[in-house]
């Protein structure tokens, strides 16, 4: 099947209950669904033609991409953390509505040209009290993004996919608070490192669409924050 079809496959079985969590990691993100704010964010994935993947490796197709920002390092929270687009829901809102506006606030993307192909399951972002519901997106007709907003995002980029696979480019980030060691799934490309609750989501991702390759989880990459 095509990289469209199996994401598309996701969402069905997400709908009929039968994705289930791959990991620990993600069935642990949840919070009090009665206190938590609502956003979304939007998983959009696409060809890009003029930048393959820097690795060689044949693990996904090597224009694959989705899209990513960097969060401005001057924001109260999550600082310079990759994150997908996205925030909170509006009152009135749909969270497919949300995902494609903040989007497009943040990325200056056509939304015209997003293929929605469904929710996946709500997830916590417990340090903000956010309640999350990923949108996932095929970019029928890909637009230009940039920073719309420099106090809100330091970059936007597209990843190919076979550069967050690929098993030298996949770490173990760990983190240090009140005397407690938290270790997430974690990828570095494009200069950064892609950790905490978006490498999570990513990770889990790829675990159930298939994608995942076997890579070493003793490699540890401790973050400054």
């Amino acid at each position: 099947m095509s990289a469209r079809e199996d994401l598309a496959g996701l969402v069905r079985r997400a709908e009929t209950g039968t994705a289930g969590p791959p990991d620990p990691r993600w069935a642990a993100l949840t919070v009090d669904a009665a206190r938590a704010r609502r956003a979304a964010v939007l998983m959009l994935f696409g060809v890009l033609d003029d930048v393959p993947a820097a690795s060689g490796k044949p693990l996904a197709p090597a224009d694959l991409d989705v899209l990513l920002l960097e969060r401005a390092h001057t924001l109260g929270s999550h600082p310079g953390q990759v994150a997908f687009p996205g925030g909170g829901i509006d009152t009135g809102e749909t969270p497919v509505a949300a995902a494609l506006r903040e989007a497009e606030e943040e990325t200056g993307l056509d939304a015209g040209g997003v293929e929605v192909l469904g929710t996946l399951q709500e997830l916590g972002l417990a340090h903000s009290n956010f309640l999350v519901t990923p949108v996932l997106g095929w970019w029928q007709a890909p637009s230009p993004v940039r920073v719309v907003d420099y106090g809100e995002s330091a970059q936007v980029f597209r990843v190919p996919v076979r550069d967050l696979l690929d098993p030298d480019n996949r770490v173990m980030a760990t983190v240090h608070r009140a005397g407690r060691t938290f270790e997430s799934p974690a990828f570095t490309v494009n200069g950064v490192v892609v950790w905490g609750f978006t490498g999570i989501v990513l990770s889990g991702l790829f675990d159930q669409l298939g994608w995942s390759v076997p890579w070493d989880r003793n490699r540890l990459h401790p973050m400054g924050v």
